[in-house]
């Protein structure tokens, strides 16, 4: 695509939008001092992202109250166009029962084959988007 392009900044309205319109994301986390990334199933709580997994390197990160990132887009490669949204926030363990019941009812489903019964929660912190030539996503009405 030739010619000036147009990167526009997405508030964090539409950027809670958006991250309730997707399925599947990228955590981003710290995995034995490295950086690591990893792609979820997810669903929004408010303005909370929840995801579900199994024991090992998220979980733990989460049980440590450590900061992650999630990132979902949308990219059109033959255009060069698209959105991308970054949420920065700190990750915990779920582990009140009353709390546990009433995720379960937000109806995450994984698409790993093994047990994945440990809910993750992210506090959205930061929120920032950005959208490339007039990919903003369009409003829900």
């Amino acid at each position: 695509m030739d010619g000036p392009r147009d990167l526009s900044t997405l508030s964090a309205q539409e950027c809670l939008r958006l991250l309730g319109s997707a399925t599947v994301g990228r955590i981003v986390y710290t995995s034995n001092a490295l950086p690591a990334v990893a792609p979820v199933n997810y669903v929004m709580d408010g303005d909370d992202i929840v995801i579900r997994t199994a024991p090992g390197s998220k979980l733990e990160a989460a049980m440590r109250n450590t900061v992650v990132g999630f990132q979902i887009d949308q990219i059109d490669a033959a255009t060069h166009t698209g959105w991308s949204v970054l949420a920065i926030g700190r990750a915990t363990h779920v582990t009140d029962p009353a709390g546990i019941r009433r995720l379960d009812g937000l109806g995450l489903i994984t698409w790993m084959p093994d047990s994945r019964n440990h809910y993750v929660r992210i506090e959205c912190q930061q929120l920032t988007g950005r959208a490339l030539d007039g990919q903003r996503p369009p409003p829900p009405w």
